[in-house]
């Protein structure tokens, strides 16, 4: 697995993960549960956005290296 993709299952566990807590913290009456769902839930979002973030410069990388290869090498 790539760390990008890592970073985006971790961050799709946290989403989930907040909004089960921010359901029962609703039920409940709990507003520090449902707070830390909430949370959670932000938080999960930038860890993907983190993870799109890092197969993105992963690509722009490769692109870079190919295209330097090409021009040291031109076929």
């Amino acid at each position: 697995m790539t760390s990008g993709q890592d970073d985006r299952i971790e961050g799709t566990i946290d989403e989930i993960k907040g909004r089960a807590k921010s359901a029962i913290g609703n039920v409940t009456g709990d507003d520090k549960l449902k707070a830390s769902g909430e949370i959670d839930q932000v938080t999960g979002k930038a860890k993907q956005a983190v993870g799109d973030l890092k197969d993105k410069a992963g690509h722009v990388l490769e692109d870079i290296g190919r295209a330097i290869r090409e021009d040291r090498d031109p076929e």
